[in-house]
């Protein structure tokens, strides 16, 4: 049945959808009795063999819906060879990488199978150890594996069932590239599973590409929302934001609250307000190393932390039952990352609200928004927090240009290197705040153990333009060089600006001045000053730069 599932739920236990009974065993344990509709349907035909192509929507348990069925499959097969791995999970972010593999765990505990998880932003000398003895399952996300794969450290000519998970997410990262890394170094001969929260036309068409007659399972159209979240509109003024939100965390005395903001920067400048309003936040983001990320979360789920701000990038790994409250702060420039966002509440049945504060920027997405759900979001103004009718809405991506203009063009903070903290729209380059959904780096780990880089050193007069506008860039040469006129002079603008003297560079024009009480030999040059990729570490060499460019997870 490919319905809404329900008969199924009725009529069936775990145990009749032909699990064995150490993993019906653990599930139980974990609180679960009854299947959801993916779950009921997705176990089944994993059992078989075959390959798959399930959508649901965020929260419905897709999880388990193919980690059960794995770890039967797995239980009776050989000891993995070292270095190799017999089933990969690959997931878009650090965190939902770790969720899954603590539901492998949890589900697989009374099994005797190997399982581990990783991702970037942390030492890869542990994770190469691990690999070392061999896996039976490996949850990993594309950058960090890729880097595996180079350092030889993993193998995977061994691989008996590939899963993709949250792959539409994936694709709106930008992996698609990574993906087709992977799969050209996996064995022909393999049980392919598509798991996917929404299932977009391009989803299909990976699927196309990577199934072979495949069954397919969508228990929900690809646009709603869970029934069981109330959601809610309240207009506001866009400085007036955090005023409002502070005021309903108080007044209604919310906990456990996630916010989601579409910058890092607007993340970090949200703690804080909320921290001089007396309510405990932390932010999550691309820029927080993985340890404090890791804490931020753990703090979350505990109850100990109030309040967690996010951008998309936890969208997809935060899974905390019966979280009550989900706050759009920004709305996504992408309409599905909606869906995404209030999935997090509302999950396996339970009740939750979601609240987006709308101010008169945001009109335009709000109806993208409610196009894609087909409904429309009740309103509610909060007295007090009346919007002014006579606002002008102004351009989001202008109010972000303009920010990162008073910073002084710095391209450092808030710019990653290979960019990307979660799904979007492709707005600008591959970092910056604005890209692909308008929220940061896929890479940039500020705190972390690496530093995102430039792709290409830049030269001088390069950087001095872009730092200052009203100064033209000084000319250079093929080779980079300072240009010189036709008398061999240098040109008449030094790098601050100031004018140079007039004097002809050592060895023009016959002269010979002298260096250092001696005599520089007539038509030999004096060595040049070294570029300033050399001087310091100012600016990485184009080699450097394109190493240490090779991140790729503000989301691993």
């Amino acid at each position: 049945m490919q319905g809404d599932g329900s008969l199924i739920i009725f009529f069936m236990s775990f145990a009749e959808l032909g699990l064995a009974e150490p993993i019906v065993r653990a599930v139980t344990e974990s609180g679960y009795t009854q299947p959801t509709p993916i779950q009921a349907q997705a176990i089944p035909a994993v059992l078989k063999g075959g390959d798959l192509l399930a959508g649901a929507q965020t929260g419905t348990g897709k999880t388990a819906g193919f980690t059960l069925p794995v770890l039967q499959l797995l239980s009776g097969g050989k000891r993995p060879a070292p270095k190799s791995v017999r089933a990969l999970v690959l997931t878009p972010t650090r965190e939902l990488a770790a969720q899954v593999e603590e539901s492998v765990r949890n589900y697989g505990k009374y099994l005797k199978l190997s399982t581990a998880v990783i991702f970037g932003g942390v030492n890869i000398n542990p994770q190469i150890r691990l690999l070392d003895r061999g896996l039976d399952i490996l949850v990993a996300t594309p950058g960090r594996l890729l880097d595996l794969m180079q350092q030889n450290a993993v193998s995977l000519k061994d691989v008996e069932i590939l899963v993709l998970d949250e792959a539409d997410r994936m694709l709106d990262m930008g992996f698609i590239r990574d993906i087709r890394k992977v799969l050209a170094a996996l064995p022909p001969k393999r049980q392919n599973l598509l798991f996917s929260a929404t299932f977009s036309d391009e989803i299909k068409a990976l699927a196309d590409g990577l199934l072979n007659n495949p069954a397919m399972i969508e228990v929900a159209r690809r646009n709603s929302t869970v029934e069981v979240i109330a959601q809610k509109i309240h207009p506001v003024d866009r400085d007036k934001k955090h005023q409002l939100l502070a005021h309903l965390i108080k007044e209604r005395n919310w906990f456990q609250v996630l916010v989601f903001t579409r910058t890092k920067h607007g993340a970090n400048k949200l703690v804080e307000q909320l921290g001089k309003s007396g309510i405990s936040a932390l932010a999550i983001h691309g820029n927080k190393s993985q340890a404090a990320r890791t804490r931020a979360l753990s703090e979350f789920k505990s109850a100990e932390l109030q309040v967690l701000v996010a951008t998309d990038i936890a969208a997809r790994g935060i899974d905390i039952d019966q979280l009550p409250h989900v706050v759009n702060y920004d709305l996504p420039n992408v309409p599905e990352d909606y869906v995404h966002r209030i999935g997090r509440t509302g999950r396996a049945g339970a009740t939750g609200e979601a609240v987006s504060l709308v101010c008169v920027d945001e009109h335009g997405l709000l109806r993208d928004i409610e196009r894609f759900i087909k409904r429309e979001v009740p309103r509610e103004v909060i007295e007090g927090f009346e919007p002014d009718p006579t606002a002008k809405a102004q351009p989001i991506q202008l109010r972000s240009a303009e920010h990162r203009q008073q910073r002084g063009g710095n391209r450092g903070g808030n710019s990653g290197g290979r960019g990307g903290d979660g799904g979007g729209h492709r707005d600008s380059s591959r970092g910056g705040n604005g890209q692909r959904s308008g929220n940061g780096d896929r890479n940039g780990d500020r705190n972390g153990n690496r530093a995102a880089a430039p792709r290409n050193a830049r030269s001088d007069g390069q950087q001095a333009a872009r730092d200052n506008p009203s100064r033209p860039a000084q000319p250079r040469d093929a080779q980079g060089r300072p240009a010189q006129g036709r008398d061999g002079q240098r040109p008449a603008q030094s790098r601050n600006g100031q004018p140079r003297t007039s004097q002809p560079r050592p060895g023009h024009g016959g002269q010979r001045p002298a260096q250092g009480g001696q005599q520089q030999a007539a038509g030999q040059a004096m060595p040049r000053p070294a570029p300033r990729a050399q001087q310091g570490g100012a600016l990485l060499s184009r080699s450097a730069a394109n190493t240490q460019g090779k991140l790729r997870s503000g989301e691993e």
